[in-house]
């Protein structure tokens, strides 16, 4: 006599699992939700007897499950593209097309079910799966869950199934094919039996087990039936019985009651084989919701793969070298980073743009470490911060095998063509494609160069219009009368609330509201908000505009800036959502009004357009470094009149994506006295992001300078100090090292010093610095070799910032906010730059008490001043003392949100040299290959 083979005991059992699973995976992750969607077309009600099974039992074990019922009027395409929207939806990690579509139109449901994702087909009907698990590849396939059912049941009777002889009688594709296969796969010896084959008895009777799927009521008989087989019935077929109430009973393919004198094991029918299906359809579900969770990055597990650099020695031009690497195309790279196909908008193959949503889906995931490159104050050839940014990211990876992003900014295409070249970084630690990192990317700056244009326009019509109306014509036109009715527009609610106008009915304003309402009363003398473009010209620094007769005499000189000088680079780089960036866009102050108010892109109606034209360019762009490893290039501020780094959003997505073991590391523009400061000051507590370390670039070159050596020009060749061994003029510039380790250890982070080496550098060298900068209070210091090296030569660096970030930070801010603003500049002057006092000139006075009229004191202040020297003055190198700090002006970017006052002249817009970068770029028209960029 056979044992019972109860599927309901089995599928009870699985559910309880599945249950106690989740709960267990919610503990770790509160958002995991394991979501099944069931597809019905039409509404047969067989069909929504299963699918009210399938969503209790889903309910019962904690899975959501969405039933999406679709009309029997719906056309193919309509069905398929609601398949292709649940397979966008991040939430759904099941899908089901419930069978036979009922439609009034001809349906192909194999079309259908191979729109299903194959990661999300879980009822395994997908070719892909079909075909992965045909080909014995049950690792990547999703299993169909009535053959995983059967399998299941076999296991449960403690058989090995390992050189059984199996048969399995019926060969569809939903259960007798893929049940053969997995057996095969199982290692048993498999009979593939259907309505065709001959003696069928005589080859069932060979089975130590049996399948029967065949659709044909009790055709097995006790007597086909080999003693102690084990007998799994998938059959369920309806037939009279009179002494039911119904007048039918329910019956598999095997002849139950003489078949179970023989089977060691049989299945009963129903609750047999039936409840295993649900039961495995929910498994299914669950383990695509727990692969998602992997693969989302939720579990902190990247599969990247590295790219190889063959290294040549001498190391050839960076754009030879950028152009000799092959890149990942970009949605390999997003995958293997554990990006989702809806958060990746590929531009072309190389560059993607990344949505914001990530940080949502994240939330839970502990942020990666965070570390900040920097310098010693420079030459004017740089010292190789992009450089060392982008070799000690491919350190970490390629060597350390961590997960890892680097963060830099977008570059301008002012120094591209003019006489600094482009930004990638350098030699054998580069961003590639280096070309389109260069030039336009994903049309950022374009994007900001409209939006910055759009106001500047806005303005010069407002102050027009304003002078050639009166009060009552302007109200008309800036709301105007539609379909008998007058109403504010939203933004217009804005400017009523800072005027203290609670009215929502225009008509209700007084003449003196629509006065306050409609007159910016602008003064031109005040406008600081400038037209700006991404090209170097020198005779766009002052110009007149308003010559035209229609303009009836409105002339006014004004000015164009460099496009990356605009404050809404400066939005960009410091907003930390879509919502953020509306509201800053809108706080942006373009001028004062003759009254010495503050007159906002808000006042101006225009802050939701800039919103628009920005809404793309707040996405951070994804490439990669010469080996490979992910890297986010978004936004470019200046690092005089703005702070000088790259997005906190793009930071801010990184940090979740590589996980709690992870590294993020970023660059801050010019030397640690200027980038990093505002790197803390601003960029650190407006995101809230606390870094882990500080990696502080210094080279013999620059120390020497500092240590008294001769002038170093761009373009000429160096003096001879800089190129033979020097340790006293060295040692002497070794001031500049030890000052900046200081700054840095005000803020309570531990410092590694990177001694980017050169050629021309010797052993004693290198190694003096190392000396000195750990007598200076550094954590380490290490030799690198990543310009000619690539990752390898800054493992040591990598190791060394992999130990410096398991120190415990005590950061901290340099100052608190609401201190008056002149006192927050002379800690930064005293404390960072080491001057003895400040100097506040008549203008910034003026300037700085209307800041605080307004109402702007408590902003973070962002130094304009020279990068060449810790003072104002660019000629005095190594660690000036016994200097009073001169404050030209006070500037405010008010929607960026800070203070900047400016020490000495700061030039907006750049001219080209005689000798531009542009004579060297060109490209080959048979290949299609830039050449020249550098």
């Amino acid at each position: 006599m056979a044992k019972v083979l109860s599927g309901k005991d089995a599928s009870a059992d699985i559910r309880a699992k599945l249950k106690e699973e989740i709960e267990s995976i919610q503990g770790k992750y509160p958002d995991f939700k394991p979501c099944l969607a069931i597809v019905q077309v039409g509404g047969r009600e067989d069909s929504n007897v299963y699918i009210k099974m399938k969503l209790k039992a889903a309910a019962e074990v904690g899975i959501k499950a969405d039933h999406i019922k679709i009309p029997r009027t719906a056309s193919q395409n309509e069905v398929v593209k609601e398949v292709e929207r649940l397979n966008n939806d991040s939430s759904v990690h099941g899908i089901i097309v419930q069978l036979p579509l009922d439609s009034d139109n001809e349906i192909d449901s194999n079309l259908v079910t191979n729109t299903v994702l194959q990661c999300k087909d879980v009822d395994g009907l997908h070719l892909n799966n079909a075909g992965r698990l045909a080909h014995g590849d049950l690792q990547s396939c999703i299993l169909p869950c009535t053959p995983r059912g059967c399998l299941d049941l076999i296991n449960r009777t403690g058989i090995e199934i390992k050189g059984k002889k199996a048969v399995v009688l019926g060969r569809s594709k939903i259960v007798g094919a893929p049940v053969a296969d997995l057996l095969l796969w199982n290692h048993a010896t498999v009979t593939q039996c259907h309505s065709r084959t001959v003696d069928l008895k005589a080859e069932v009777q060979n089975a130590d087990i049996l399948v029967v799927a065949i659709g044909k009521p009790e055709l097995v008989k006790g007597d086909w039936i080999k003693p102690g087989c084990v007998v799994i019935d998938c059959g369920i077929n309806s037939i009279p019985d009179a002494s039911k109430k119904s007048g039918t009973r329910l019956v598999g393919d095997v002849e139950y009651s003489s078949a179970k004198e023989v089977a060691s094991w049989i299945t009963p029918v129903p609750g047999g084989v039936g409840p295993m299906t649900v039961a495995m359809l929910l498994q299914n579900t669950v383990e695509q919701a727990k692969r998602a969770v992997e693969q989302s990055g939720a579990s902190g597990t990247w599969h990247l793969t590295y790219l190889p650099l063959h290294l040549k020695v001498p190391v050839p031009s960076d754009i030879d070298i950028a152009q000799s690497q092959t890149p990942k195309d970009i949605d390999l790279l997003a995958k293997e980073i554990n990006l989702l196909p809806e958060e990746v908008d590929l531009y072309g193959k190389k560059k993607a743009k990344v949505s914001l949503k990530v940080i949502d889906r994240l939330k839970q995931q502990a942020n990666g470490r965070y570390v900040v490159v920097t310098g010693i104050t420079p030459t004017p050839l740089g010292e190789g911060k992009s450089t060392t940014t982008i070799g000690l990211a491919q350190a970490l990876g390629s060597c350390l095998h961590k997960n890892v992003f680097a963060c830099v900014r977008q570059p301008s295409q002012g120094p591209t063509f003019g006489i600094k070249g482009g930004a990638a970084g350098g030699g054998y630690s580069q961003v590639i494609p280096m070309e389109e990192f260069n030039l336009h990317l994903t049309g950022d700056i374009h994007a900001i160069t409209a939006a910055n244009n759009l106001l500047a326009a806005a303005i010069e019509a407002r102050m027009f219009h304003e002078g050639t109306q009166t009060d009552e014509a302007l109200f008309k036109r800036l709301v105007p009368e539609k379909n008998g009715k007058r109403e504010f527009c939203k933004i217009q609610f804005r400017r009523l609330k800072k005027l203290g106008i609670t009215k929502e009915n225009p008509n209700d304003l007084t003449a003196e509201e629509i006065k306050k309402f409609v007159r910016l009363d602008i003064d031109a003398a005040t406008i600081t908000w400038q037209r700006v473009m991404d090209t170097n010209d020198r005779f766009l620094r002052k110009i007149t505009i308003g010559q035209g007769p229609q303009e009836k005499g409105r002339t006014r000189e004004t000015q164009f800036d460099i496009a990356v000088a605009s404050e809404i680079m400066a939005v960009l780089a410091l907003t930390t959502s879509l919502h953020d960036m509306r509201e800053r866009l809108g706080a942006m102050v373009v001028a004062s009004s003759k009254a010495g108010d503050p007159v906002t892109a808000d006042d101006l109606g225009v802050s939701g357009a800039l919103a628009v034209l920005m809404k793309d360019a707040i996405r951070p762009n994804l490439m990669q470094t010469l080996e490979g490893t992910p890297v986010f290039v978004h936004a470019g501020p200046f690092a005089n009149i703005a702070h000088g780094n790259s997005s906190i959003l793009a930071d801010m997505i990184a940090l979740k994506l590589v996980g709690e073991k992870g590294f993020v590391v970023t660059e801050a523009g010019f030397g640690a006295d200027i980038g990093m400061e505002k790197f803390f000051n601003i960029k650190c507590r407006y995101s809230g992001l606390v870094p882990s370390a500080v990696v502080l670039v210094a080279t013999v070159r620059a120390l020497k300078m500092h240590g008294g050596g001769p002038t170093v020009t761009a373009g000429v060749p160096l003096p001879k100090p800089y190129t033979e061994e020097n340790l006293e003029l060295l040692g002497a510039g070794c001031c500049n090292l030890a000052k900046q380790i200081e700054n840095a250890n005000k803020f309570g982070v531990s410092v590694v010093v990177a001694v980017n080496a050169f050629g021309t550098d010797t052993l004693s060298e290198l190694e003096l610095v190392q000396q000195k900068a750990k007598e200076a209070g550094a954590f380490d210091a290490v030799i690198c070799q990543h310009f000619a090296e690539g990752g390898a030569g800054a493992a040591k660096l990598a190791d060394a910032v992999d130990r410096a970030t398991q120190q415990p930070s005590n950061f901290r801010f340099l100052y608190d906010v609401t201190l008056p603003i002149e006192e927050k500049i002379k800690i930064i002057a005293t404390q960072i730059y080491g001057a003895d006092d400040i100097e506040l000139q008549p203008m910034a006075q003026e300037q700085i008490e209307r800041y605080k009229r307004q109402g702007f004191n408590d902003l973070p202040i962002c130094m304009a001043k020279t990068h060449l020297s810790l003072s104002h003055d660019p000629t005095l190198k190594g660690c000036p003392i016994n200097f009073t700090l001169p404050i030209r002006e006070a500037r405010a970017s008010i929607g960026a949100g800070f203070i900047y006052p400016l020490v000495g002249t700061m030039s907006t817009m750049p001219g080209l040299p005689t000798r531009p970068c542009f004579f060297d770029i060109d490209i080959d028209p048979d290949t299609e290959e830039i050449v020249g960029l550098s």
